[in-house]
């Protein structure tokens, strides 16, 4: 059996990251890369909620570590169904555009009003209010694991029930990480509690109560992408 030729040190921790992760997996790395010197090693770091002000930190310091950071978020569908959704935001390599995704399972309205909790649909309804306020017609699409947003040809934003209460929202800032970072810092600054995801993703999650409450600050983040879609679309 041919020997690998690249080690993958990984650190996973409960929660959201902090500095002891970021800590231990450098250590973890810089132990092994020592033991191995011949070998190529990679730091990786999974952890349930990665912030803003941790993914910027990661971000300076991938210039000398090669590091890999994984959010892993688990959704519940119902009593038997709970899906595992890990997503990389933070790579040694350029990332493929998840937008250019495989078919998924199309159901339709009725099938999430006898799936989930009334305030998930809520929440989409209020999403898709903001932007016909904004003159953007929204496109609603209806899959298994989640409901997808676009105005295009393009969708920019995804929703997935997390709780009873709470709904968890991507949206793609196409156009790169300059977009997304503005994004995100006006999301954080309007009190929101949002995490990148990827090179052009933010994500976070709502209640019908706080959508209302920040209403504005996302309603504009919206706008945005649906802008940004719109113009990758007549490229």
């Amino acid at each position: 059996m041919p020997r690998l030729k690249t080690y993958y040190e990984v650190e996973i921790m409960l929660g959201t990251l902090d500095e002891s992760h970021i800590i231990r997996t450098i250590e973890y790395w810089d132990l092994e890369r020592q033991r191995r010197p011949t070998f190529d090693h990679r730091a990786v770091i999974v952890a349930e909620r990665i912030t803003a002000r941790f993914f910027n930190v990661l971000r300076l310091l991938n210039r000398s570590v090669p590091m890999i950071a994984v959010q892993l978020s688990v959704f519940r569908l119902d009593d038997d169904a709970i899906v595992i959704h890990p997503v990389t935001v933070l790579d040694i390599i350029e990332e493929i555009d998840p937008g250019e995704v495989p078919e998924v399972e199309r159901v339709d309205r009725a099938y999430w009003e006898k799936k989930a909790n009334p305030g998930f649909l809520k929440v989409i309804d209020n999403i898709a209010s903001l932007l016909r306020t904004a003159s953007i017609e929204p496109r609603l699409t209806y899959n298994r694991h989640h409901v997808a947003l676009g105005a295009t040809a393009y969708n920019f934003c995804w929703f997935y029930p997390r709780t009873a209460v709470h709904c968890s929202i991507e949206i793609r800032l196409r156009g790169g990480g300059e977009r997304r970072d503005a994004a995100l810092s006006s999301l954080v600054d309007a009190g929101i509690d949002a995490s990148p995801r990827q090179a052009d993703l933010v994500t976070f999650s709502i209640t019908t109560t706080a959508l209302e409450q920040h209403s504005a600050a996302i309603g504009e983040v919206l706008r945005r992408a649906a802008e940004a879609a719109s113009a990758r679309a007549s490229l």
